[in-house]
């Protein structure tokens, strides 16, 4: 069976993965849109409409609408309130905002040891540390900021910025 491959990059700020895109539909940045972010400590936060979007910007979860009518398969959400019900039925956390869920799966590894009969390890399973290079540009809006790239480099090549040292 042969699949067209087809790459559609839905967006802003014309990141890493728009150019190898057939189609690009511009995006609202997150002070463009009520959304649902998951930190990295697994707590739900959610952000406010700031500003307007540019020109043709949508809310993702508009674009995807939009998609799913298109293609024939619509999807059953016509306001942001239907997606986060829907959200909230598969995945509850989603919507207990500033909730950090519980990651211990100490219960389950113990019923899973009893039915293998294994014991359990003594010394705690320490998984490898994704190390990142340079945090401060792992966002597509860092990375298309002027002045985030002069601070990082002043940082990395341990010099000064001088043009703009009330910023960095």
């Amino acid at each position: 069976m042969w699949f067209a491959i087809f790459h559609l990059f839905i967006g802003h700020h014309g990141d890493v993965g728009a150019p190898m895109a057939d189609v690009i539909l511009p995006g609202a940045a997150y002070t463009e849109k009520s959304a649902t972010y998951v930190n990295t400590e697994g707590r739900a936060q959610q952000t406010k409409v700031a500003v307007t979007p540019p020109g043709l910007a949508r809310e993702d979860w508009k674009i995807i609408r939009a998609l799913s009518e298109i293609a024939g398969m619509t999807l059953p959400y016509d306001t942001l309130d239907q997606v986060r019900s829907r959200l909230e039925e598969v995945s509850p956390n989603l919507v207990r905002y500033d909730d950090v869920e519980g990651a211990n799966y100490f219960q389950q590894a113990n019923e899973l040891s009893k039915l293998v009969n294994q014991q359990l390890l003594a010394d705690p399973l320490v998984p490898p540390q994704l190390t990142i290079k340079d945090f401060y540009m792992t966002d597509s809006i860092s990375r298309a900021s002027q002045t985030m790239a002069k601070c990082v480099k002043a940082v990395t090549e341990g010099i000064q910025a001088v043009e703009e040292p009330s910023i960095c």
